[in-house]
């Protein structure tokens, strides 16, 4: 078996990460902030030392202004529905996820306006069509930092300058990039920043978390559930501190202390090094697949002006058999369809169809993309 779907989530963890979530069970189990015993106290030191270790490895200046989600679509509702207003404007691209689209269509009919600028057939952005778009005033920005089809890059630290130029805050969906490519959130100009924990991170599914920039005022913005938090018990009021304002409820204590193993993993491995080999093996897919007669590839020629995600169709051939015959006849695990991104295949021309996704990780070898290209030669003959 091949494993090419760590975009939807990283496959194999690191043993490191299973080892973390069974150590916090058995020594560290109780509910972090609602009691005084050694427990509790315990959990509360996993979850900040994990805060700590999101700060170092995204750039973020203050580790309490980072917020635990379930994943990264919890994470941009938590955004948008606290910041976003009727009345308020709100600028996105054409290559976002249904993370982004869909709430922001539900809140399109409770009077947000959205601006959808359009990106190019290789889902690049054009700056200057960001800047004409946001010209007219803006509440906010959101751009998905790769693709999650094409995995290409848009360019973060000049959108933040363009925001900040129309005085609009910028939201970054780091789904593709949170430990793939180098974020530094304060350095980048990122005034929120989600994402999830079960993809380039290498931890569990169930977690990620939402980055408050120095820029948010979060006395304006509204939590999207209100409840227990450990704090502030004797008023029936949510408090205001972070970030126990956005986190009602008992937090995931395994999911965390495995986020954080998963986080230290990905430091230990280095930035640097995980980047070169994603991108050698998507070099790799590019050379490869175009020397397939039939075979077409989306997304940026360059290697690295995307992350190891590689989207292709076969002339008169269903994507769904593709993907059937390669996992059935080669052992390739990959991914069909439009990937809960029908915004991005409109914009490469591939919509209702979609297109067969192939994305390594950091596990992947090189002779496993060569196995893999070799079986897509001989799905694709036959």
């Amino acid at each position: 078996m091949i494993y090419l779907d760590n975009a939807a989530t990283s496959w194999p963890k690191p043993p490191e990460v299973v080892q973390s979530m069974t150590d916090f069970l058995r020594h560290a189990g109780g509910n972090p902030g609602r009691s005084g015993h050694r427990l509790s106290i315990e959990a509360a030191r996993v979850m900040y030392d994990v805060r700590e270790s999101i700060a170092e490895l995204l750039g973020a200046p203050d580790p309490l202004r980072i917020v635990f989600t379930q994943n990264v679509t919890h994470a941009i509702n938590t955004a948008l529905l606290g910041i976003l207003r009727p009345g308020d404007r709100v600028v996105t691209t054409s290559i976002e996820h249904n993370a982004v689209m869909r709430p922001l269509r539900a809140l399109e009919k409770e009077g947000i306006r959205v601006t959808v600028v359009p990106c190019a057939p290789d889902g690049s952005l054009d700056p200057a069509d960001m800047e004409a778009a946001v010209a007219a005033g803006a509440r906010l920005v959101v751009i998905n930092h790769a693709s999650n089809v094409t995995g290409t890059l848009l360019p973060v630290p000049e959108v933040a300058r363009i925001a900040h130029r129309a005085g609009a805050l910028l939201l970054v969906d780091a789904a593709q990039t949170a430990g793939v490519v180098p974020i530094d959130v304060e350095s980048s100009g990122i005034d929120l920043l989600a994402f999830t924990g079960h993809k380039g991170l290498y931890g569990p599914p169930g977690i990620g978390g939402l980055i408050i920039g120095d820029r948010v005022d979060v006395r304006e913005m509204e939590p999207l559930l209100r409840g227990g938090t450990g704090s502030n018990s004797e008023r029936e009021e949510q408090p205001g501190d972070l970030p126990d304002k956005f986190e009602s409820g008992t937090p995931n204590g395994p999911g965390i202390a495995g986020l954080g193993a998963g986080i230290r993993f990905v430091l230990n491995q280095g930035l640097d090094a995980i980047r070169a080999h994603e991108v050698g093996l998507t070099r790799m897919l590019i050379e490869g697949l175009s020397e397939v007669p039939g075979v077409h590839t989306y997304g940026p020629s360059d290697p690295w002006r995307r992350t190891a995600v590689m989207s292709f169709t076969v002339r008169g051939r269903h994507v769904s058999e593709i993907g059937m015959r390669l996992e059935e006849e080669v052992g390739i695990l990959c991914r069909v369809g439009l990937h809960c991104a029908p915004a991005m295949h409109r914009t490469l021309g591939t919509f209702p169809e979609g297109t067969v996704r192939l994305a390594p990780g950091i596990f992947t070898t090189a002779g496993d993309i060569e196995v893999a290209l070799s079986g897509i030669k001989r799905v694709v003959r036959g």
